[in-house]
């Protein structure tokens, strides 16, 4: 059973930086995308941003311009960044990482457990 594991989250003033990893525990065959979504209080889980295996990428409005993901999928490692800047109150959720594959014509969803992000005004 392969794992993501989070890793960057914290708590930061308005207009500072955060950078979130995320790390599979094992291979992942048949990537098709990997992704950072969202949840606040309250509120149902967003899509932040996501890469797909072609590198080209998505993001949520509200991020667009603040936010950057990345991966690296040397040695099929499929860890996935994303670099936060400018942030704001607003931005305060518990962030998950998603990969997505799709290996024998079967889709597979794999979740992280979550990393805190607080940021105060």
């Amino acid at each position: 059973q392969v794992h993501l594991v989070e890793s960057g989250g914290g708590s930061v003033q308005a207009g500072g930086s955060l950078r979130l990893s995320c790390a599979a525990s094992g291979t992942i065959f048949g990537v098709v995308a990997m992704g950072w979504y969202r949840q606040a209080p309250g509120k149902q889980r967003e899509l932040v941003a996501v890469i797909n295996s072609d590198y080209s990428t998505n993001y949520a409005v509200s991020v667009k311009g603040r936010f950057t993901i990345s991966r690296d999928n040397a040695a099929a490692k499929n860890t996935v960044y994303l670099q936060m800047n400018s942030l704001k109150p607003e931005d305060t959720a518990v962030y998950y990482c998603n990969v997505r594959s799709v290996w024998s014509g079967i889709k597979y969803d794999y979740w992280g457990q979550g990393t805190q992000v607080t940021v105060s005004s």
